[in-house]
């Protein structure tokens, strides 16, 4: 169960196996259950992986500001009423974890299956970080001089490099380099 008093930037890990031609039926509940999710306070986006390689495991990734805003979401009216349409599409339970920060990047879907490699882990991360970390910080003074030097600016380096981070560079390569990291067995 999530406990609401803790605070943090959190993401919600949902694991769903979607039973054979029901994939279409899932990917408009999908449609209707992500606009909602963003009309919480502290929503901060949502990334989906969907199967691969003929597997039938989607992985959902909802992230909160914090811990409280993810409870609400998770205790809404709105969440339980498409929540309760679910298993009719579902070859097994869903399976939920609660994640602070971007942990959950670095997750195999089944646990049963180790994670991958620290060392890859840390090239993925590096490869991802530095080249925003370096070319990031010369677009924002291109576009904005002023901002050359000051404590906003600094800020708005940081936000620009974690925004790519989260939203565009870590869903995009772990998809793409998923073999990579988790080698098939």
């Amino acid at each position: 169960m999530i406990n609401p008093q803790q605070a943090n930037h959190v993401t919600l890990v949902i694991t769903h196996s979607v039973q054979p031609g029901k994939q279409s039926d899932y990917e408009a509940w999908l449609e209707l259950i992500m606009p909602q999710a963003a009309q919480f306070p502290g929503h901060l986006g949502v990334n989906v992986l969907r199967p691969v390689h003929g597997e039938n495991t989607y992985t959902v990734l909802i992230r909160f500001d914090n811990l409280d805003n993810l409870f609400k979401w998770t205790q809404s009216a709105e969440r339980k009423t498409l929540i309760a349409t679910l298993p009719a599409m579902l070859a097994a339970p869903e399976h939920t974890e609660v994640r602070p920060g971007a942990a959950f990047w670095f997750t195999p879907v089944d646990k049963a299956k180790p994670g991958p490699a620290r060392w890859k882990q840390f090239l993925l991360t590096l490869a991802v970080i530095f080249p925003s970390t370096l070319l990031i910080p010369q677009l924002v003074d291109a576009l904005l001089p002023m901002s050359r030097g000051t404590l906003w600016g600094h800020f708005l380096d940081d936000a620009c490099v974690v925004a790519l981070v989260v939203w565009l560079w870590m869903p995009l390569l772990t998809r793409l380099l998923r073999n990579w990291l988790i080698p098939r067995r």
